[in-house]
């Protein structure tokens, strides 16, 4: 029976066999879609393949077909909303670009060599001038950095864009940050000589069809490709003090000790489904240490440390850049060396590289991270995801213990160490609606006039508009698709 892998040339099809055992669901269904020519949006779990989803077709066309002129060659234009995420890609295309050349050689097949770049705060204004000049097949980039090439007059390698792939849908759909950039694909739209296809991936949305709204603009279709059932979770909420309101003794848990599968309909919680998760509170055993304490962190300390020695790789998530420095000097003292570093926006980005990297090849134990960490970074094989202090939303909580288990079908384990009674309560609310997959809703900025304001000054920089070309090109973005008239003028 013919499978979407047989839509791929020979060379392709053998490197994805020999790689993988099978295409997963969001692959499977995904291909199809945009194989066809559909703008198309892919949901489903952290370390279910999405990005070689969205990118394997387009690799296949761009290998298959002629060198392009130089000035044509930028096809693939690829939207990240993290700095880290798009030299993490630009690492994992290596693999099928690589894979697939090798595999045309023993089939004595001629491929098109395909180029990647990447253009992003960080990028030097040598490799920018570079890119300017010799454009990539494949353009990585951010949305702030898109902005900025749609400004200047380094736009001139985007009009042979093809398809655009923005990855991590979800954690733009609802900000202005996400207003701006969908202002900024309908700009490029204009500059295009062809409509390019537009391909987005997203872990966890509710509605999709918002989400769907959000990616095609106000008069496209796009097609949903939902394989989004929430991954199988194994989450372990810690309370490391017996009385929370006089932190005096040590150290029973609050344990949800069963997990979510990924049933056909419906949502099960193994015998007990219809109660929901059953809460026990069993006797950790441990000595309790005599005297008051000021603060819960001295029980925190040496309970995650003991975590970090029990496993091979942990993240450990925390809600501000300051706590994340702070714990980690904390654990590091702790256990007499350096088991722990910081990981966050501010860090520059040669070193996060680098503790990326030694987290990757084992070389480091645990990182503290915050929301830097929280989205597709493929940091290999994390064993164990702990929080501090509840999740921000559920959404967050299902990408940050997500980040656990990444491969296909492997459960995610996570403990989480509320810090205070309230903070506790809001523990076992998230965590009862994180193992239901009950997401938040999903609501897009409607008319956010500050980030149209900035837009239309980038756009008069460089055209000359009339208001009526403005307009049209305004309302088919989606969070501005009602806008008025007298609020544009």
């Amino acid at each position: 029976m013919p499978t979407a892998i047989d839509l791929f040339s020979p060379a392709a099809r053998a490197w994805f066999t020999s790689a993988f055992k099978a295409p997963t669901e969001v692959q499977e269904r995904g291909w199809e879609s945009v194989a066809a020519g559909r703008h198309t949006l892919m949901s489903a779990p952290t370390g279910s393949g999405k990005t070689l989803a969205a990118f394997l077709w387009c690799i296949d066309r761009l290998a298959s077909e002629p060198v392009p002129a130089d000035r044509e060659r930028c096809r693939v234009l690829y939207v990240s909303p993290l700095k880290a995420l798009t030299v993490d890609i630009e690492r994992n295309l290596q693999a099928p670009l690589r894979g697939i050349a090798m595999h045309a050689e023993r089939m004595d097949l001629k491929l098109t060599p395909i180029s990647v770049a990447i253009r992003t705060g960080d990028t030097p204004p040598r490799d920018r001038r570079q890119i300017e000049r010799h454009p990539p097949d494949i353009l990585i980039t951010t949305p702030e950095s898109l902005f900025l090439l749609l400004t200047s007059a380094a736009r001139q390698i985007l009009p042979t864009v093809r398809w655009v792939i923005v990855d991590e849908i979800h954690s733009m759909a609802d900000t202005k940050r996400g207003a701006h950039l969908a202002l900024s694909l309908e700009r490029l739209v204009a500059l295009t000589k062809a409509e390019p296809q537009r391909i987005g991936l997203s872990a966890t949305q509710r509605p999709l069809s918002e989400t769907a709204s959000f990616l095609g603009g106000t008069y496209r279709d796009v097609a949903i490709i939902d394989a989004g059932r929430v991954k199988a979770m194994e989450i372990t909420v810690e309370v490391p003090v017996e009385d929370m309101s006089a932190l005096e003794r040590e150290t029973p848990s609050l344990t949800f000790p069963h997990r979510v599968s990924e049933p056909s309909s419906g949502w099960q919680s193994g015998p007990a489904a219809a109660m929901g998760p059953t809460l026990t509170l069993p006797q950790s055993g441990r000595e309790i240490e005599e005297g008051p304490r000021r603060s819960i962190w001295p029980a925190i300390h040496p309970r995650i440390l003991e975590l970090i020695k029990q496993h091979r790789s942990t993240i450990i998530f925390v809600n501000s850049r300051r706590l994340a420095e702070r714990l980690a000097a904390h654990i590091n003292e702790l256990a007499g060396e350096e088991l722990v570093r910081a990981h966050h926006g501010s860090i520059a980005k040669e070193q996060r590289l680098l503790i990326e990297d030694a987290l990757k090849a084992g070389r480091l134990p645990a990182l503290v991270a915050t929301s830097s960490l929280e989205l597709g970074i493929d940091m290999g094989a994390v064993d164990l995801v702990i929080q501090v202090e509840s999740p921000t939303s559920v959404a967050s909580g299902i990408q940050r213990i997500g980040r656990a288990g990444h491969s296909v079908g492997e459960p995610s384990k996570g403990t989480i160490f509320p810090k205070y009674r309230g903070d506790l309560l809001q523990t076992a609310v998230v965590v009862d609606r994180m193992l239901r997959g009950e997401i938040e809703t999903t609501r897009v900025p409607r008319n956010p006039l500050d980030v149209l304001a900035q837009q239309i000054v980038a756009m008069a920089a460089m055209d000359e508009w009339s208001v009526t070309g403005l307009s049209e090109l305004v309302h088919r973005a989606y969070p501005f698709s009602d806008l008025g008239p007298r609020a544009l003028e």
